[in-house]
């Protein structure tokens, strides 16, 4: 069995995270440009077996799929398509920016360091994991 990996996808970037072998802990992976996350993932599970990808799905307060997923959706398919074997999980993604930054407040980021929006998408990559976890 491989690890978890989480997708925050964007259309400007891609915020990953990843479970340890034991899949008890989430950490933050890496920021991919949008455009550049498919060869990313083939590179990357090239060393790492993953069993899942939990992928960030954006939903409204009254539990309606957001407008944004007409470019999730498209980053879906192709996901599955390329990447048969590996389940996809879809995680509600509500609130995980503002969790994100919240998290980086209490952890004393300094205020320009918290306008890194790479470092917002990693983080927020990292909430939906740890969310899966627990709840899993």
């Amino acid at each position: 069995m491989g690890r978890i990996l989480a997708i925050d996808y964007g259309r400007k970037r891609v915020g990953l995270a990843v479970t340890d072998p034991l899949k008890m802990i989430a950490t933050g992976l890496e920021t991919v440009p949008s455009g550049e996350i498919f060869v990313y993932l083939k590179e990357y599970l090239s060393k790492e077996p993953i069993e899942a990808f939990i992928v960030g799905y954006p939903r409204q307060m009254n539990n309606e799929v957001s407008e944004s997923v007409e470019f999730i959706d498209p980053f879906l398919s192709k996901l599955k398509s390329e990447f048969p074997g590996i389940r996809i999980v879809l995680a509600d993604e509500r609130f995980t920016s503002k969790m994100a930054q919240r998290a980086m407040i209490d952890g004393g980021m300094k205020k320009k360091d918290r306008r890194d929006k790479a470092m917002v998408d990693r983080i927020s990559a990292v909430i939906i994991l740890q969310s899966y976890l627990e709840y899993n």
